[in-house]
């Protein structure tokens, strides 16, 4: 088994629905992001998955989100848009994305360098 990690990352704002502090205000966030994948099959040159096309997937995921209002993209316009809905939203979309070429482990959100969410689905 083999797996791979790339980080990205975007700017976006957003405002917390029924948040009792700060939050529930419009604030703005670089968010980082990591996505790990695995697989067990290497292609003809000896590769799992290319980095380079795992940076692309992951770039046309968060592309409709960065400098963007978070509060007015689907599905966060009915949908809460906190790191914990993002995660899953990341994973769900680049799951998509890859498709069978690999399987994507779990997808981490930083809102903060100190302050992580990770999404992975239960087994």
């Amino acid at each position: 088994m083999y797996e791979l990690s790339i980080r990205g990352h975007f700017d976006a704002a957003h405002a917390l629905h029924g948040y009792p502090g700060e939050c529930r205000n419009l604030h703005g966030h670089t968010w980082d992001v990591e996505v790990v994948v695995r697989g067990t099959q290497l292609d003809e040159v000896g590769i799992v998955y290319d980095f380079k096309t795992l940076k692309t997937d992951l770039a046309a995921v968060l592309e409709p989100l960065d400098h963007g209002y978070l509060n007015d993209v689907p599905p966060f316009d009915t949908e809460n848009p906190t790191a914990e809905n993002l995660s899953r939203y990341i994973y769900e979309r680049l799951s998509a994305t890859v498709g069978s070429a690999v399987e994507v482990v779990e997808v981490s959100v930083w809102e903060s360098p100190v302050a992580r969410i990770t999404y992975r689905p239960e087994d």
